[in-house]
């Protein structure tokens, strides 16, 4: 038998029974779009923690009052009540070989108010370097300078979050006056959109010097945190060593009374839990297309039996158990070629119905897409070849007998 009449054959033998090889197929197509749908949550949540965590700064180094009892455990937080980094650990950190840039910051969430309205957010007391060293860019007006730090100046820099809280959306925020703690500061820079949500929203903030901070809201010269910025990715490692061994003299303890942050263990943390979850969500899916397998192999089964005259009497006008098979199996793979390609144009819908109903970043990487078309072609071959085998194996005279 040629090729092309082969072809036909497995065509017509599927599309025979419409309404059973479209249910037949109905279950690879739900577990490859499950699949599809499922990867693309969890790349696009490893994608959203990545960039949250890149947006804070490039080759940073984050450094937190408190002690840390293991790798990756700190037993206070920037946020807690530990006090053991002050301005001039800073100050010293910047003399430390391979660093680019030091800021220092005190941060608190306060009542902000201006004429007819207020809001709570985060006020944070800095330096200078913080634009470099965080990533944040100035839309206009200008950011805290070192007179404004000297001289303990009353100024704010604020988030376009709390300009639309304060003033109205887009309104001009330049040069109005707003009331932090009970004293009145007023606004010289707007900085620009860069998102986030909650306590980490960089847009939900307001930037004050660091001076100011410490004279009028904290009441105390000990900073919640330090950001240190390598040259580069190489040097992180030894810069955060040489951190811990300088401040280690400083402080004159054995047991460090602080704790060092690297953004690059951050990003394969999180890589690592993301990649966990997906991997998670992708195995529950896949649940779905073994279902839809074993579906494959019931329906071509009762095909065999429903169709045993058929192969007895093609064995015996001379096919071959070779051409049997070739022709079952072909089948059972066109249904779950079809099945997986209506699955994946689903499963890519879906996730991008969650992206736009959910408010949730998804991703479809092109090997996901790959992988599922695999794995549909493969399941095709699994669950097809007991039953073409089968049916290639029937005695002609005992199938021509059949009723």
């Amino acid at each position: 038998m040629h090729f092309i009449d082969q072809v036909e054959e497995m065509v017509l033998g599927v599309t025979a029974n419409k309404v059973r090889s479209g249910l037949t197929m109905l279950g690879i197509v739900i577990g490859i779009a499950s699949v599809i749908a499922m990867l693309s949550v969890g790349q696009g949540t490893k994608k959203q923690i990545e960039d949250s965590i890149s947006s804070i700064g490039s080759n940073l180094l984050l450094v937190m009052p408190g002690a840390q009892r293991s790798a990756g455990t700190v037993v206070r937080s920037a946020g807690g009540s530990a006090k053991t980094l002050t301005m001039s650990d800073a100050e010293a950190l910047k003399s430390i070989p391979g660093v680019k840039a030091v800021e220092a910051d005190s941060s608190s969430r306060v009542q902000v108010t201006t004429k007819g309205s207020n809001t709570n957010t985060q006020v944070i007391g800095t330096t200078p370097a913080y634009t470099s060293v965080r990533n944040v860019s100035m839309d206009t007006g200008t950011f805290i300078t070192q007179a404004h730090i000297t001289s303990r100046a009353k100024v704010a820099v604020i988030g376009p979050t709390v300009r639309d809280d304060l003033f109205g959306e887009n309104a001009t925020a330049i040069g109005q006056r707003i009331r932090i703690s009970g004293m009145e500061y007023t606004v010289i820079g707007l900085t620009k959109t860069k998102g986030g949500s909650g306590f980490s929203n960089a847009d939900d903030a307001i930037y004050i010097p660091l001076s100011t901070m410490s004279a009028y809201i904290s009441g105390s010269e000990y900073v919640s945190t330090i950001g240190v910025q390598a040259e580069s990715q190489e040097v992180m490692t030894t810069v955060q060593e040489s951190i811990n061994a300088l401040l280690l003299q400083r402080h004159k303890v054995t047991t460090a009374d602080f704790s060092v942050m690297n953004q690059s263990d951050l990003v394969s943390t999180a890589s690592s839990v993301t990649g966990t979850l997906t991997l998670l969500l992708a195995s529950i899916a896949g649940i779905s297309l073994l279902v839809g397998g074993i579906g494959i192999m019931n329906m071509m089964l009762t095909t065999v039996t429903e169709r045993t005259r058929e192969i007895g009497l093609r064995k015996a006008i001379g096919a071959r158990s070779r051409e049997i098979i070739v022709q079952f199996l072909g089948e059972a793979m066109i249904e779950t070629m079809v099945g997986g390609a209506i699955g994946i144009a689903l499963g890519y819908g879906i996730s991008k119905l969650i992206s736009t109903f959910a408010s949730m970043e998804t991703v479809v990487p092109m090997w996901a897409v790959g992988l599922a078309f695999g794995v549909s072609t493969g399941i095709g071959l699994v669950f097809g070849y007991y039953p073409a085998r089968r049916a290639s194996r029937l005695n002609p005279i005992n199938a021509l007998r059949y009723e």
